[in-house]
């Protein structure tokens, strides 16, 4: 996909620069996500944070085998727009239908 992440550097603090498929780069910060809590708890230690690889199999940044994040997350920060993809999920969830009205009814 293009998305995926062909290569990441660490910046600083949580930040990485990282490079898609399709030739598209920026800057993502994660710090975010990791005081959220939950499966990225670990990675608050900065030296656990910087241990990350990419999987080339799924282009995506992981820390061991199991917790990595969405490239297409991290496309929409760095990049700036979704992907195709998440437009695509996205674009029933904000349409509502209306009731037609009948004779007599307010």
């Amino acid at each position: 996909m293009h998305w995926n992440v062909i290569s990441a550097k660490y910046l600083d603090g949580y930040r990485l620069a990282v490079t898609f498929a399709d030739g598209n780069s920026g800057v993502v910060d994660l710090e975010k996500q990791i005081r959220a809590g939950g499966v990225f708890a670990r990675l608050a230690d900065l030296k656990a944070f910087q241990q990350f690889q990419i999987n080339p199999d799924f282009g995506v940044i992981c820390w061991g085998d199991d917790v990595d994040i969405a490239p297409e997350t991290l496309y929409e920060e760095a990049v700036g727009k979704p992907t195709a993809a998440m437009v695509a999920e996205s674009s029933g969830k904000y349409t509502t239908k209306r009731k037609k009205r009948t004779a007599g009814s307010s």
